[in-house]
């Protein structure tokens, strides 16, 4: 298997977790007891938690190319003939 495949497999589950994973825990400013930050839409998140997002998308794909890695390099599935 080619690295550039693992890679690019890699960067696909990174983002497609990413975006699965952007509205969880997230509440708007008006929400939350603080209120509204002068100059910012109402409905902005008061903390998107992205930094721990990260984090739990790269673990994520990790496990999901590693997966996709030993499903592929052990004929369990094959597209040849």
């Amino acid at each position: 298997m080619n690295i550039a495949t693992i890679i690019l497999v890699y960067v696909i589950a990174w983002w497609m977790v990413f975006f699965a994973a952007l509205p969880f825990g997230v509440r708007s400013q008006h929400e939350t007891e603080e209120g509204v930050t002068e100059g910012t839409e109402p409905g902005a998140p008061a903390d998107p938690m992205l930094k721990k997002k990260i984090l739990i998308t790269s673990l994520i794909a990790v496990v999901i190319t590693t997966a996709y890695y030993f499903l592929a390099t052990s004929d369990l599935i094959t597209f040849r003939q």
